[in-house]
């Protein structure tokens, strides 16, 4: 390791982050435009890459003006690195708050590297100004992230960097004043090495925290109904078909409630599709929210829905399908009505197909008798 020159560990680390503001910037094009902060993580490693031609290029003015804007530049990669995040998580960037403390160390830069120079002022500057900005992206990731892995990759790392930051940081107060960020020492090489490393494991968290995102994303609309939020019929089914073999192993009865929404073709007919879709949205909101969280609530086709009840018998069904009622004929500018079929698993030889049969029978019953009701099987 001590062979690699410090030039050559940056430029290294300047390389990949090309690469990777590259990989970022294509996510960005192509990725959903509901998955946020991709263009800034783009710009992070371009920032990154600037000040690192900052460093090592020879430039025609003093290399203190290039270190300054070198610092400030991989600073502020690693402040769109944090911001990203945050928008990555619907959260605000908080830009008027980042924004003038990011000054202020850019400044403080400038001036120990400047007007008054000091690389071990510099040094602690720096280590400081990014291991509050690391403390930050942790904190929120711990109230706004989960347990998979892109997002432990990135606490890990961070926690990583901060612990790297804080012995070089060490280390710096107990320095005499003088040195250089380019001295070929064993101690710059393993913490130019550290930096350059720790930078693309995050930036590669990144790209699998968005990866992740999408394939969410695509699970989600494969198994849900994208107008009603609901289950779609694969999936209710797929549901239904799980709580059977339960209900075969264990003995515990389930209830189906095959539910239409009556009258909803006059709707379209007569006030738009636009219309029908708001009262589907409608019903679906209010029919969630009077079920409980393990039941399973999908949309079988058209108007026509269906609610899994585990561990449910039909008389503890009566109550659920009379609280839907109960929300739907509260006044609202979407009205809508609703029958309803229920049907009770009976036993060992009972199958799914004859359970959903004996739902829609009921259902109609529920129509023939008027509508705006429930019916047993």
């Amino acid at each position: 390791m001590h062979s690699l020159d410090p030039r050559s560990l940056v430029a290294m680390g300047a390389f990949m982050a090309l690469v990777m503001g590259i990989v970022l910037g294509v996510m960005r094009r192509y990725y959903p435009p509901n998955i946020h902060g991709l263009g800034l993580w783009a710009l992070s490693p371009v920032s990154m890459l600037c000040g690192a031609l900052l460093y090592v290029l020879p430039l025609p003015w003093p290399p203190e003006l290039g270190r300054w804007l070198g610092h400030g530049l991989v600073l502020f990669g690693f402040l769109l690195l944090h911001c990203g995040s945050r928008r990555f998580f619907d959260l605000d960037a908080k830009p008027r708050l980042l924004l003038p403390l990011y000054a202020l160390a850019f400044l403080t830069l400038g001036w120990f590297g400047m007007v008054q120079p000091s690389y071990r002022a510099q040094v602690i500057t720096f280590n400081v100004a990014l291991i509050a900005l690391h403390l930050l992206t942790l904190r929120f990731l711990a109230q706004a992230g989960n347990r998979n892995f892109p997002i432990r990759m990135v606490q890990v790392t961070l926690v990583l960097h901060i612990a790297v930051l804080a012995v070089r940081l060490q280390m710096a107060l107990g320095a005499p004043p003088g040195g250089d960020m380019m001295e070929p020492t064993l101690l710059q090489t393993l913490y130019l090495s550290a930096f350059v490393v720790i930078g693309l494991l995050l930036l590669i968290g990144a790209v699998l925290m968005a990866t992740e995102r999408v394939r969410t994303e695509l699970e989600y609309l494969a198994t849900h109904d994208v107008l009603a939020g609901t289950l779609n019929r694969r999936a209710i089914l797929s549901a239904c078909e799980d709580e059977l073999e339960r209900s075969q192993r264990y003995g515990q009865p389930f209830t189906l409630l095959m539910i239409d929404l009556d009258h909803f073709k006059a709707v379209n007919d007569n006030f738009g599709h636009l219309h029908g879709d708001r009262v589907l949205v409608h019903f679906a909101k209010q029919a969630r929210a009077a079920l409980r969280r393990a039941d399973r609530f999908g949309r079988y086709g058209g108007e026509e829905f269906l609610i899994l009840l585990p561990n449910t018998t039909a008389d503890a069904a009566s109550p659920v399908a009379q609280r839907i009622h109960t929300a739907l004929a509260r006044g609202h500018a979407l009205d809508c009505k609703v029958s309803i079929g229920v049907a009770t698993w009976r036993g060992a030889e009972d199958s799914l197909d004859a359970i959903l049969a004996r739902a829609d029978e009921a259902l109609y019953s529920a129509k023939a008798k008027g509508r705006n009701q429930t019916c047993a099987s």
